[in-house]
């Protein structure tokens, strides 16, 4: 038995390449399809006949293509599948992450391939509109998603795809309305996951997602939705994921919001929602993540929202919501990472309960009415990584940076705004204290602080930016200020510092050289919360990785003097240079054209004088140059950038000339006089040490050619004096003969 066992495996094998290999047609058609797409087939796909051994291809039993799964291969070309339409037996495309361009209105593609279930063209170049429907009955996942399809989404498309579970097509430029009908009679009613994020989309959402009773996913932010929420979608009853941000929706939440008991991510942020927040949420017991920052929503945070016990975020910031926020009982989210409330209109002490909820690692309530102090119980927060409190009433600075020192875990901490008066930060008990070893950001700005910079500063080895601006510190900028090895962003502007620009400053490590491949990873730091400034109309926005703050030093509106110091050319990583309101004296240093990289330079409103240096015209980067009101003078540099600048940019120094100014830069004959001067001196400075050195050249040559010769040379010095007197005796003679001649003259 067991050898026939064997006899049967070895058969098997011998005869298999020939029962499952694949037809020539269809070896045909796949060859066809890439000499259209590429300009040879790819892979290893013309080193066998059986096209089932290629590389991305797979059949089934009987030897029919039913797999072509070529993502992320690098492919480019043209997207001309005409010939995949004899491969009716393929059921799953996959040709995501690539390079193909063109259309996908191919009829012999789309009539043909009947068993179709899979089709994955995302992350490609293709464009024009979507065909009139779908290809197969059978299809269950199209994902079209981040090309550039454009127009509207045709009525008929999703007529017939009964068994379509997915589609993205998210990222594209479709326009027109939300397929809302997707689930009514002839289309697709099993839907899961519809992603229409990031498009073109506008007006109203149409009724008819109430009766995809399947549906998940409903993702369609980013497009221009405007109107209510449509009242069916709470028909919905399996959906977990809402979002629908950054759109113009407006109108309140439904209470029937209780019916969508699967909820678990609701993102409804950037919109125009107003109302109250509904009582019902507190019976979405599976709700993770609540997302309705910039709204207009009103009244105060309903406290059966703590009983959403499985939420791990919520995001209420720029809303108008109050009430007194101490009366909330966090202790029950055991699980909550983060919390934001930033610009409402809160009051109360700070929630003592918040201390309760360990897992928390963002907390952010600025910009609200608090008051109180910060409590030591903060440190049982083992993973608090983003504390912001800026713009609070609270109380005793010193204390509340006394404890979070000892937060380990801490490396963003915005404190601005708030603690108004409280003097001086610069306290014994801090200097020897080693807290803050991970802090990335410090801001400290508008809080009054007097005093000079406190040197605890000295410390904080890994702060990347430092925010001090708006304060009352006085002194000048310390030396150690310039070893910080990851500083790359400060702001010191607005406050009383006095003295000059230190050398050491020029020498901020972040600045002048590339860190090293180790250090990258946390110069990539990401913000817990994204970081917003701006007002609530028109917010600005920063990415969340901190590295993507600008390269900076601002020192304006202080009383600092003395000359820019020439160093100051080393911080070849710079972009954003403002020493103005200042008493800086003396010419604009030309190592600033160092600064290759360097796009917004204030030097306005100090002492400065001389000519803008003409090498500043190589700085390409440069869009923002401000040298008013110094004592300047000359012609502006010629430079595309500083001639498209507009002249309050050079106002304030009257003998500046040329483009943009007003002033001409005319022959004036003093000017012209002094400059012929200057270069007729320059032209004899640069002849006369020729002329030296000739002279100097030809004593040597003439002299010595001439003795050196006859010291060494015996017969050439005893010929030289035989000759020397033979001349002087005819020379005599000479002499003596005419002058007898000239007496005999005289006589006769």
């Amino acid at each position: 038995m067991v050898l026939v066992f064997f006899l049967v495996l070895l058969f098997s094998s011998i005869i298999s390449p020939n029962v499952h290999a694949c037809s020539q047609t269809e070896r045909s058609s796949l060859l066809a399809f890439f000499a259209h797409t590429l300009s040879s087939p790819p892979f290893n796909w013309s080193s066998s006949i059986n096209c089932c051994h290629w590389s991305g291809i797979s059949c089934n039993q009987d030897g029919w293509v039913t797999h072509l799964i070529l993502p992320s291969k690098g492919i480019k070309g043209g997207f001309k599948p005409a010939s995949l339409a004899n491969l009716t037996h393929l059921t799953h495309i996959n040709m995501s992450h690539n390079s193909l361009y063109g259309s996908l209105v191919q009829t012999e593609l789309f009539l043909s391939l009947k068993s179709l279930e899979v089709f994955d063209l995302s992350h490609n170049l293709l464009s024009g509109k979507l065909p009139s429907s779908l290809p197969s009955s059978n299809i269950q996942t199209v994902d079209l998603s981040s090309n550039h399809l454009h127009g509207a989404i045709p009525p008929t498309f999703f007529n017939g795809a009964w068994h379509l579970t997915s589609f993205n097509a998210s990222n594209n430029a479709f326009s027109g309305s939300i397929p809302s009908s997707i689930c009514l009679q002839h289309s697709s009613p099993l839907i899961r996951h519809l992603d229409v994020s990031s498009n073109n989309f506008n007006g109203i959402i149409l009724p008819g997602l109430g009766d995809c009773s399947n549906l998940q996913v409903f993702r369609a932010h980013h497009n221009n939705i405007t109107g209510l929420l449509p009242e069916d979608i709470y028909n919905a009853t399996e959906v977990e994921e809402i979002a629908l941000h950054f759109n113009s929706l407006y109108g309140a939440i439904s209470d029937r919001i209780a019916n969508l008991t699967n909820l678990a991510i609701l993102d409804l942020s950037f919109n125009e929602l107003s109302g109250v927040l509904p009582l019902q949420f507190g019976k979405l017991s599976k709700l993770s993540h609540v997302i309705l920052e910039f709204n207009n929503l009103q009244g105060s945070l309903p406290p059966c929202l703590m009983n959403c016990t499985n939420l791990i975020e919520v995001r209420l910031g720029s809303n108008n919501l109050g009430g007194d926020i101490s009366a909330l009982n966090f202790s029950t989210l055991s699980q909550l990472r983060k919390l934001d409330l930033f610009r409402n209109n809160f009051i109360g002490n700070l929630p003592t309960s918040l201390y309760s909820c360990r897992s928390l690692q963002a907390i952010r309530l600025s910009s609200n009415n608090l008051q109180g102090q910060i409590q030591p119980e903060i440190l049982s927060l083992k993973s608090l990584s983003f504390l912001s409190l800026a713009k609070t009433r609270l109380t005793n600075l010193t204390g509340a940076i006394k404890i979070l020192m000892r937060c380990k875990t801490l490396r963003t901490l915005f404190l601005s705004g708030s603690f108004i008066g409280e003097g001086n930060l610069d306290d014994d008990g801090m200097v020897d204290h080693d807290g803050f070893q991970n802090l990335r950001v410090l801001g400290l700005s508008g809080c009054e602080i007097t005093g000079p910079i406190p040197i605890w500063l000295l410390k904080l080895k890994n702060l990347q930016s430092l925010t001090l601006d708006h304060n009352r510190i006085t002194g000048s900028i310390p030396s150690w200020l310039g070893t910080l090895p990851r500083l790359f962003h400060m702001r010191l502007h607005d406050n009383l510092i006095s003295g000059e620009y230190p050398k050491q400053l020029c020498r901020l490590p972040n600045l002048v050289y590339q860190l090293p491949e180790s250090q990258v990873d946390d110069h990539r730091y990401e913000f817990e919360l994204p970081v917003i400034s701006g007002s609530k109309e028109n917010p600005s926005f920063l990415q969340r990785v901190v590295s993507f703050l600008p390269p900076m030093i601002d020192v304006s509106n202080n009383n600092m003097n003395g000359s820019i110091p020439t160093e100051i050319g080393q911080l070849m990583l710079l972009h954003t240079l403002n020493l103005s309101g200042n008493n800086f004296f003396g010419n604009i240093p030309t190592q600033i054209s160092n600064l290759k990289n360097l796009e917004a330079l204030d030097l306005s409103r100090n002492a400065l004088s001389g000519n803008i240096p003409s090498s500043l015209a190589s700085l390409h980067f440069l869009h923002d140059l401000n040298v008013s009101y110094n004592d300047l003078r000359g012609p502006i540099p010629t430079s595309t950038q500083l001639q498209s600048l507009n002249a309050s940019a050079f106002e304030g120094n009257p003998k500046l000339c040329g483009a943009p100014v007003p002033n001409e830069c005319g022959p004036i004959k003093g000017i012209d006089a002094a400059d012929k001067k200057n270069n007729h001196d320059m032209d004899c400075g640069h002849q006369l040490p020729w002329f030296y050195i000739s002279v100097v050249l030809g004593f040597i040559v003439g002299f010595w050619g001439v003795c050196g010769s006859l010291i060494i040379k015996r017969t050439w010095r005893h010929a030289y004096f035989r000759f020397t007197d033979n001349l002087q005796d005819r020379v005599y003679m000479m002499m003596t003969v005419s002058m007898n001649r000239m007496k005999r003259k005289l006589r006769g």
